[in-house]
């Protein structure tokens, strides 16, 4: 037998795919099945599905797009890491939600690839991960930064955001919060200069994007 391990004998690396599009699933299947040293164990359509089928077959990393309908998919790793905080977790982002890749990161996912990125890179995301290494796409690392220099919205401005995407005015957000119109509106204004908005609409917009509020 020759010094090198035969193919039969690589012990392959076990993925958990969890993303709401079924064609993603598939591709990602397919391509992370070509190699040897890999293994597609299970797949989850939406966050609750990711942490049923991740106790089910304890993958060593698990590949999980952050935007899922029923839990989104910082949720999932969240609770994910709580339960197990050394397991292996890449985030598939398309950067629309800057805020929710910072979120993961503080959950402490291990690795964050955006969803065009190359194959190769998604194979060395997982092979590099799995090692218990950490992997960044540089643009996701630039987006991020970016994110963390703006400053942060406070807890009573998140409650504004949220009527605001519920199209409430001023006079309603005020009546909603136990304070006057005024203030309401010193929250509001506070908002679009955090959000760099110049309208209550673009500001929701932008939220919506980063996952600050979520669409009804």
């Amino acid at each position: 037998m020759s010094g090198k391990a035969r193919m039969e004998d690589i012990h392959p690396i076990t993925v958990l795919i969890a993303d709401d599009h079924t064609m993603v699933r598939q591709g990602l299947r397919a391509l992370i099945d070509s190699q040897p040293d890999m293994k597609v164990v299970a797949e989850a359509g939406n966050g609750s599905e990711a942490i049923e089928q991740f106790i089910i077959h304890q993958p060593a990393v698990s590949v999980i797009d952050l935007h899922m309908p029923v839990m989104n998919g910082v949720e999932a790793v969240a609770s994910i890491l709580r339960a197990a905080p050394n397991v292996s977790i890449i985030c598939l982002t398309s950067m629309d939600g800057d805020d929710y890749v910072y979120r993961a990161m503080r959950a402490g996912a291990k690795g964050y690839l955006l969803k065009d990125a190359p194959r190769e890179e998604l194979f060395a995301c997982i092979r590099g991960v799995s090692r218990g290494g950490t992997w960044m796409a540089p643009d996701v690392a630039a987006k991020l930064a970016a994110h963390i220099r703006q400053p942060a919205l406070s807890p009573r401005e998140l409650e504004v955001l949220r009527l605001l995407a519920s199209a409430k005015s001023n006079k309603e957000i005020a009546v909603s919060l136990g304070v006057s119109e005024s203030t309401a509106k010193v929250h509001v204004n506070n908002i679009l200069r955090k959000l760099d908005a110049t309208s209550r609409m673009e500001a929701v917009n932008r939220a919506l994007k980063r996952g600050l509020v979520q669409a009804d």
